[in-house]
């Protein structure tokens, strides 16, 4: 990408996170990680229909307990033990219980008013707030708690080392997993996603010279939590 088609991008990135009308920023930027300029968004706004329809409690499975903590704190706390900062977490759905999970934790927060929308605005609100100096976000998914902060960790170094790339995916026998890693190449295009899509097609569209694969050895990077039974199995997993 030119130097100049990154200063539009970045002008419109700024731009657009100006009009997202509440975004809490973190108190702190926790731990800096020198050179890395890899940001990360934790997309917390779904509806959790499928979790509520089976019976399950809570308003939003991500409040659900496990370990003894709500889904999306620990999805939160393993991102703040890897490199990426800042980490902006999106809501939308039972807002005020999602953000009352993470309030005690340093990172920022914005509302995605349009998350019945599907997943593509809620990755679109997240981008926006991400700094115009980052080169890259992870995407970490609020229903997915068993990723592990060295995975994290593994596809900021891969993405880093690879001059040039757009992306960054864990593998896990064969399968694409979560999270992703999206170079600021990618992110007007993520930005004009629409409907319940992420940013799978974007990944599935890249060539060997844009993606970076990652080995991953644990099962969190293909487990997420969609029903009481998912969060039963996560208690095992």
């Amino acid at each position: 990408m030119s130097r100049a088609r990154r200063e539009r991008v970045g002008a419109g990135l700024s731009q657009k996170a100006r009009e997202i009308k509440e975004v809490r920023a973190p108190r702190r930027f926790g731990r800096i990680v020198e050179g890395s300029k890899i940001a990360a968004v934790v997309l917390a706004a779904g509806q959790s229909s499928r979790f509520r329809a089976g019976g399950g409690p809570d308003l939003t499975k991500l409040v659900a307990k496990l370990d003894g903590k709500a889904i999306v704190q620990l999805v939160v706390e393993t991102a703040l033990a890897a490199k990426a900062r800042p980490i902006v977490v999106v809501t939308g759905y039972a807002r005020d219980s999602v953000q009352a999970a993470v309030e005690d934790l340093d990172v920022g927060v914005a509302f995605n008013p349009k998350f019945a929308s599907g997943l593509a605005s809620s990755l679109s609100v997240g981008l926006s707030a991400m700094p115009r100096d980052i080169v890259g976000a992870l995407v970490l998914l609020g229903d997915m708690p068993r990723i592990e902060s060295r995975l994290i960790d593994a596809l900021i170094d891969a993405f880093l080392a690879r001059k040039g790339a757009l992306a960054a995916v864990p593998l896990r026998e064969g399968r694409r997993g979560n999270p992703v890693l999206l170079g600021q190449g990618l992110f007007e295009a993520a930005m004009r996603l629409e409907g319940d899509e992420g940013a799978r097609k974007l990944i599935g569209a890249l060539n060997a010279n844009d993606l970076v694969e990652v080995e991953a050895s644990d099962a969190g990077v293909t487990f997420d939590i969609d029903t009481p039974e998912d969060l039963a199995a996560a208690q095992r997993l």
